[in-house]
């Protein structure tokens, strides 16, 4: 049970890894619409909202009382990234001069300096810096903007609860032309919930995994079938040959069993030559042979035809001989011309 919970525990990690990383993933190629409310100086108050992107011409205006932004607007700021820019008189502000060469770590430093600079530490004060701007005689100067942190924390909870993907909060440049400074920055939420992605990725997996499951019992089940399926046409195409091999009688009819029963059935050619020049007088010459099937048909010359039937019935190679024509007597020839035909005895009756 304890090797069981250390692995679902590793398994669960990894899942949450993996969810963080998709959501950053996401977050990086996914970019939210960003809305920036601005700190009117009207004596009335409020902030004016400006978007960018697709909605870069929308514009509106909410008020900030009891804790929570108000207005038609306020629609615009679900989703989106939230610069938040409050008037630069809620803010400490006082020039800092440094080295050039410590241009590279002005943020670290002011981190470092910000008890010494402003009346609070780093962890009670939201604080930011312009970019150094050089000085001469190998100086830099920038300019720190710092407030107490419980002053934005309303503002940020207000705007979290309008589901912001992130809020940042601005110092309002001194002078018309100046830039906002950064103070403080946080991810409301992801533009996906870790949780969310990780319980997804749950679900696929165990989704997954059923689909394995049941694939592999269907593959089981699936092959069963088939090899019982086969092993009767198996059997069914081995009694189909047998029957095709075999007459009503039970007898062989195979190709092979036809040739060798033919065989066995019919004398060859050479044996029924053999024969015929054995049993034909010397005075009978044979001018044509014909073997079809059982019969033989020879055609030829002799002295005495009729001679010829009782010979070749002699045999025990033929049977039932006969003229299958007339015999004749050409007065160019020597002796009659014969036609006799003649059954030829099976093989395995043949006896010397």
């Amino acid at each position: 049970m304890g090797v069981l919970r250390s692995v679902r525990e590793i398994f669960a990690r990894w899942l949450d890894a993996v969810a963080v990383a998709v959501v950053a993933v996401l977050e990086r190629v996914i970019s939210p619409r960003v809305v920036r409310l601005v700190e009117s100086e009207d004596p009335a108050g409020g902030f004016e909202l400006q978007t960018t992107g697709k909605s870069a011409n929308e514009s509106g205006r909410l008020t900030f009382a009891e804790g929570r932004f108000s207005g038609a607007a306020a629609s615009f700021v679900n989703g989106s990234r939230v610069e938040l820019v409050l008037g630069s008189a809620r803010f400490l502000l006082r020039p800092l001069e440094l080295p050039a060469r410590a241009a590279e770590f002005i943020d670290g430093i002011v981190c470092a300096q910000i008890d010494r600079l402003t009346p609070w530490s780093a962890s009670a004060a939201v604080f930011g810096c312009t970019p150094p701007v050089n000085a001469g005689s190998g100086k830099v100067v920038t300019t720190i903007a710092a407030a107490p942190r419980a002053m934005t924390e309303p503002y940020v909870a207000a705007l979290s609860a309008l589901n912001a993907a992130s809020v940042a909060v601005f110092a309002a440049g001194i002078g018309g032309g100046a830039a906002p400074i950064k103070v403080f920055e946080r991810q409301a939420r992801g533009l996906l919930q870790h949780s969310r992605v990780s319980h997804a990725l749950r679900l696929g997996l165990a989704g997954a995994a059923a689909i394995a499951m049941l694939a592999l019992v269907g593959e089981t089940v699936a092959g069963h079938y088939f090899d019982s399926r086969r092993t009767e046409l198996n059997g069914e195409l081995t009694a189909r040959r047998l029957a095709l091999r075999l007459d009503r009688d039970g007898s062989d009819r195979s190709p092979i069993s036809a040739l060798a029963h033919r065989k066995n059935q019919t004398q060859a050619s050479v044996i029924v030559l053999e024969e015929l020049s054995r049993i034909l007088p010397d005075n009978t010459y044979v001018t044509e042979l014909r073997i079809d099937g059982n019969t033989v048909q020879i055609v030829g010359i002799t002295d005495d035809a009729p001679s010829l039937i009782r010979l070749m019935e002699q045999s025990s190679h033929f049977s039932r001989a006969t003229f299958f024509a007339p015999t004749t007597h050409g007065p160019s020839e020597r002796g009659d011309r014969f036609h006799v035909e003649a059954k030829l005895e099976p093989l395995n009756t043949v006896s010397r």
